[in-house]
């Protein structure tokens, strides 16, 4: 990436979109100044230029919610940046996990459903609730893979006989069970989406 392209507004700022790495949601914006995008560069940690305080600002540095940066991505016009990250903790200082957690938040988008979905799983995995489903399939991985094996079944059959509509959920009902028994090996949904995009790549 070629810095001399960004275009800097005449504070010497230039705004930033932060988008996790992982899920692509967008967790907040915030604005850098060269200094910033240098310090960002050498130590793979977000460090932007308060407004306000009209001061550098490492992310995280007091809370611990660093952002580790994965890529860089500028827009057509140069005067915008992508930053794009794996998250330590929240991004909004609220404590919410994104900054945009305001306004018309229902109907979810789509792209929403799988990292909500996970992190639920998460959830699930850590507190172990008692009468949990899901609990019972992180804890009895045979159990988890019949299902799969089961619910793939039906997806084959909706497919031949039934409706989009029912295909669409028995499809739910696969990609719910694989994610649970993903996290029980400790992997996630990215690590087969990476598989994809290195087979994309060949």
């Amino acid at each position: 990436m070629d810095d001399s392209e960004i275009e800097f507004d005449q504070r010497g700022l230039v705004p930033c979109v932060v988008q996790d790495w992982l899920t692509g949601e967008v967790l907040m914006h915030a604005y850098m100044n060269a200094e910033s995008l240098r310090l960002t560069r050498e130590t793979g940690e977000a460090h932007f230029f308060s407004r306000s305080r009209q001061e550098l600002w490492h992310k995280g540095e007091t809370s611990g919610n660093t952002l580790a940066v994965k890529a860089i991505r500028y827009d057509c016009d140069g005067d915008a940046l992508l930053v794009l990250v794996e998250p330590a903790g929240p991004a909004c200082h609220t404590g919410e996990r994104s900054c945009f957690h305001r306004g018309e938040l229902d109907p979810a988008a789509p792209y929403e459903a799988l990292p909500t979905l996970e992190r639920t799983i998460s959830s699930r995995a850590t507190q172990r609730p008692e009468g949990s489903y899901t609990a019972k399939l992180l804890e009895d991985r045979g159990l988890n893979g019949d299902k799969v094996a089961e619910e793939a079944e039906e997806v084959a059959r909706a497919a031949r006989d039934e409706s989009d509509e029912r295909l669409a959920e028995e499809a739910a009902d696969v990609i719910y069970h694989l994610a649970v028994l993903l996290r029980g090996r400790g992997l996630g949904l990215a690590d087969a989406e990476r598989v994809l995009d290195g087979r994309r790549q060949r």
